[in-house]
């Protein structure tokens, strides 16, 4: 039987998040067999809104084999699937539900990064055509065993921490995310307009220009669970330091102690505890890889732990994330890139941002 929490996330992504309409072409994407219940709930919803569900389900093991049979020219190649879907979906629901994290953690570094290269013309189209407004997308991970046991959790209590953070313990959480938007909304309206931030604390020393670029309101329309406001920094104007907190992973590998230094938008040295040589390959997979594409900062304070899931851990609230790589259009965001990898950083312990010279942010509290 579904947990009835499970049941009101379904709920929650097609009539809050994504809005499903008749008539919409709605794709739902199964991350693994155990995430099935969770997917049949999305269905549903699917179904009772009018509109027209195909489903893309992916066989448990299928990217290791891709990776170690696939011949270079086959690497090279984006999913046709993905870019019919892309193109063409009104909607798409992902439902994921990992099941070995360090599946591909054998795969050679250089397959990994051409087959990032070939998916990130699925990557172009998607950011497009959601820039756009035609493509209404949302996700989230039905907590499974394998999640919890990398989180280092329980089965029962991670599912608790998963379903709070999603606000799915409350009788109307349609209701709680509304209340969300307004509180973040008024965030992101006080940023309008600004130029320049500057991020400092034991960590980290940035200067970044934010003069033209539009803060997003993360606020469980795409995620979920969410919970973050976050832009893309004018792409020549990053400088500084930053150490990032907890591991950082990608492509199912870890990288702990990571650190990145830039100038003039650009990582010109990178450097790690561990993992140091897969960081230098990530940065290195194409151009626009070393440029900074997406500084946030989490808002979800429900997220009270490292869970080594991105879905969850950019969103601890008191802490800054940025990515390397793909820009997100709709901030204003120039940057392309077949990398999007987002990385944390702690602030609750002397953290501050100043935004145009007015302190902002301190301790991992908002003080405007």
């Amino acid at each position: 039987m579904l947990d009835p929490r499970a049941d009101k996330v379904a709920q929650v992504m097609v009539q809050y998040s994504v809005n499903v309409q008749a008539g919409d072409l709605v794709v739902i994407k199964v991350g693994d067999n155990e995430a099935a219940p969770m997917a049949l709930a999305v269905y549903r919803y699917v179904l009772e809104a009018g509109g027209h569900a195909v489903f893309r389900m992916f066989p448990r093991g299928w990217d290791e084999v891709f990776y170690e049979t696939a011949s270079e020219a086959q690497l090279d190649i984006p999913d046709t699937f993905d870019m019919w879907m892309n193109g063409q979906a009104d909607v798409t629901i992902n439902v994921g539900g990992e099941v070995n994290p360090q599946r591909l953690s054998h795969i050679e570094p250089a397959r990994l990064a051409r087959g990032r290269s070939a998916a990130g013309q699925v990557w172009g189209l998607w950011m497009e055509r959601q820039a756009a407004g035609h493509l209404r997308w949302t996700g989230t991970k039905y907590p499974t065993l394998s999640a919890a046991q990398n989180a280092g959790m329980g089965l029962r209590a991670y599912e608790d921490f998963v379903y709070r953070t999603c606000m799915a313990h409350l009788d109307d959480p349609v209701a709680a995310w509304r209340e969300f938007e307004e509180r973040q909304q008024k965030l992101v309206d006080w940023l309008a307009g600004k130029k320049q931030m500057v991020v400092k604390g034991e960590n980290i020393d940035l200067t970044l220009g934010i003069d033209g670029r539009k803060f997003m309101n993360s606020c469980g329309k795409h995620n979920m669970p969410d919970g973050e406001i976050f832009t893309g920094p004018v792409e020549d104007s990053v400088n500084g330091w930053v150490r990032f907190t907890y591991p950082a992973i990608y492509g199912g590998k870890e990288v702990s102690g990571a650190e990145l230094w830039f100038e003039n938008g650009r990582v010109v040295k990178s450097d790690a505890q561990q993992g140091a040589d897969h960081l230098l390959s990530v940065l290195d997979t194409d151009e626009g890889a070393r440029t900074l594409g997406e500084f946030a900062i989490g808002t979800n304070h429900e997220v009270d732990r490292f869970t080594r899931d991105i879905l969850f851990d950019e969103k601890i609230g008191g802490t800054v994330h940025m990515a390397v790589g793909l820009s997100y259009p709709q901030t204003g965001g120039l940057n392309k890139s077949a990398v999007h990898w987002d990385m944390i950083c702690d602030m609750r312990s002397g953290g501050e941002i100043t935004v145009d010279g007015e302190l902002f942010y301190q301790d991992g509290e908002f003080l405007v």
